[in-house]
């Protein structure tokens, strides 16, 4: 029986005029799937219900997770990401891309040594404080976009933001996108959103899928449908490469079948 065509987001990146879009932190939520298919691709198996609005992802090892539920305004957490020991959320307009700068670097072995986040931030023009009790501030130059490590009210534990907000001219400010992550969250994970929240380059969207036109610089490069989807199967042949690799290098190593054989059997004699 032939189907009939039903217009979808999934038919994308074929259906639509892409422009490049800068910079990238203001460019709203693009697609989810830059996650979720990478994260797939590494084993990720999902959990969720085929007939609920979400996204459940659970690792191999089953020591991390990641949820994905739309809720029905931009600024709450629609994405959660955590294990046993730390957890992060980002809102509904947070780039797809930065987030997976985030869940790009759970997918790797961590480095030997954390790594120090402020050197991402300054090579881009941030500014970096730190005052006497421990807490951190970096702004972006253009006075809206900030990462902090901040002490809770409540105790001397830290949490670490990075969010955008939006003057409203009244005194307050309108919150485009916000970032949470536990002070448990790995260094290397946050210098890893670091590093891709400050990149220059551009991030692929329609005419009229970011939230603030204004904040934005769109250049129309034609017809590019093709040339992202052959980079996002490119990214995603790349991350099983990855996995396997690190699949079989993790996996215990047995004796032939042939030296058990010998080790086990005693020697017939003549």
């Amino acid at each position: 029986m032939k189907l009939p065509h039903i217009a979808s987001k999934a038919d994308d990146p074929w259906h639509r005029i892409w422009y490049e879009t800068t910079p990238r932190h203001l460019a709203g939520a693009g697609d989810a799937r830059h996650v979720t298919q990478a994260l797939r691709a590494a084993g990720w198996k999902n959990h969720g219900d085929p007939d609920f609005p979400h996204v459940v992802l659970a690792s191999p090892d089953y020591q991390h997770a990641l949820v994905l539920e739309p809720a029905p305004d931009s600024d709450g957490s629609w994405w959660r990401i955590s294990s046993k020991d730390w957890h992060a959320s980002f809102d509904g307009n947070t780039p797809a891309e930065i987030i997976a700068g985030f869940t790009d670097a759970l997918l790797q072995l961590p480095p030997e040594a954390e790594p120090d986040i402020r050197p991402a931030l300054q090579s881009a023009g941030w500014t970096c404080e730190r005052d006497n009790r421990g807490n951190e501030y970096a702004r972006h130059p253009d006075g809206i976009t900030t990462l902090e490590r901040r002490a809770t009210s409540t105790s001397d534990s830290f949490v670490w933001t990075a969010a955008v907000a939006l003057p409203t001219g009244l005194g307050s400010h309108e919150r485009l996108w916000r970032a949470y992550f536990d002070d448990s969250t790995p260094r290397y994970l946050l210098a890893a959103f670091a590093a891709t929240l400050t990149a220059p380059a551009p991030v692929f969207r329609g005419r009229h899928d970011v939230p603030h036109p204004s904040l934005v610089v769109q250049i129309g490069r034609g017809a590019v449908g093709d040339h992202l989807a052959t980079a996002h199967e490119a990214r995603l042949k790349a991350i099983r490469a990855a996995a396997r690799k690190a699949r079989r290098a993790s996996a215990p190593t047995t004796p032939s079948a042939l030296g058990t054989e010998a080790a086990v059997s005693p020697r017939r004699s003549r």
